[in-house]
């Protein structure tokens, strides 16, 4: 390949690419770790160099032209091919330094991984640990973390994964609250009261109601986007929500409702990429947090997987 005749560098096409996501130049700064003057300069650059305008501004927000859309095709292919690159490079390393980065939701962060960390720390000193605290599913084949935590089976066929627990969530709310209010003994009761959960409320509405429990919007009276939060606002006693079981044995105020309500099983996946696999310190961590997590508290193992 002739690489004098590559009009641009990968700086400028990085930065076209985070913009045209983006939207604004402002966002993709943020998305990049840069400043908004030096991508808005390597957008211009690139213009240049292809000799085409990439972006029309319309208002506050970009659009692509014509010929954007166009080039953006292509610029994707290099993007998907340096992601390629990136983790192919990244599971064959063989240092146990540097960092790997661990997704998982801000419950189990907080509650489950101290421990897991300590180990890591432990056996391989030089080794930092990224944790990427969130309850949305995380990109892992756009390195948004070397390895997730999930409570669901991943989909994706480049995907290492391993099922290596299961727990069961029940609706729990505190004592006081029951004994204000009454304990319910069916599901007509059960609805009257004042639930909580995580957005979005209206797929756990549907949830619930493909359980045979159905539950009008209006009585979804507190909606919490941290699972740490909905579990003190459960044991403040402002109502009912369904926690996982090991969530809720750490909390003695607690009580289970309607016990008769078949409880719902939720599994434990341990996943990373293909390709980052082979690296020894994702491999390390990957089985770090199998031997410490596989087996705690009601939990119990279920292989799968390579």
């Amino acid at each position: 390949m002739d690489q004098s005749r590559m009009p641009f560098d990968w700086n400028q096409a990085r930065a076209f690419l985070a913009t045209a996501e983006a939207g604004s130049f402002s966002a993709a700064a943020r998305a990049l770790r840069q400043t908004q003057p030096t991508l808005s300069r390597q957008v211009a650059q690139l213009e240049h160099r292809l000799g085409v305008r990439l972006f029309e501004r319309m208002g506050r927000k970009l659009h692509l032209t014509d010929a954007g859309r166009e080039m953006l095709v292509h610029f994707r292919a290099m993007g998907e091919a340096a992601l390629e690159v990136s983790l192919a490079a990244s599971g064959r390393s063989e240092a146990v330094t540097g960092s790997v980065s661990i997704t998982a939701t801000d419950a189990m962060a907080a509650f489950q991984l101290p421990k897991v960390v300590e180990r890591v720390f432990e056996v391989a000193p030089g080794l930092g640990v990224e944790l990427v605290v969130s309850n949305d599913l995380r990109d892992l084949r756009r390195r948004e973390a070397d390895i997730a935590l999930r409570h669901v089976q991943p989909a994706e066929p480049d995907l290492v994964a391993r099922q290596i627990g299961v727990t069961s969530a029940r609706f729990y709310a505190s004592r006081a609250y029951l004994d204000r209010v009454g304990r319910p003994r069916s599901l007509r009761e059960l609805a009257a009261l004042d639930f909580m959960g995580l957005p979005p409320i209206e797929r756990f509405q549907a949830f619930l109601s493909a359980r045979g429990l159905d539950i009008d919007l209006s009585r979804f009276r507190l909606v919490v986007d941290n699972g740490i939060a909905l579990g003190e606002m459960v044991r403040a006693g402002l109502g009912v929500t369904m926690l996982t079981a090991d969530m809720a044995e750490r909390f003695g105020e607690l009580e289970i409702v309607l016990p008769d309500f078949e409880p719902v099983s939720v599994p434990l996946w341990l996943t990373t990429h293909r390709e980052l696999y082979p690296s020894r310190r994702v491999r390390l961590v990957f089985s770090i947090l199998e031997e410490t997590l596989v087996g705690e508290g009601p939990s119990s193992r279920h292989g799968s997987g390579p």
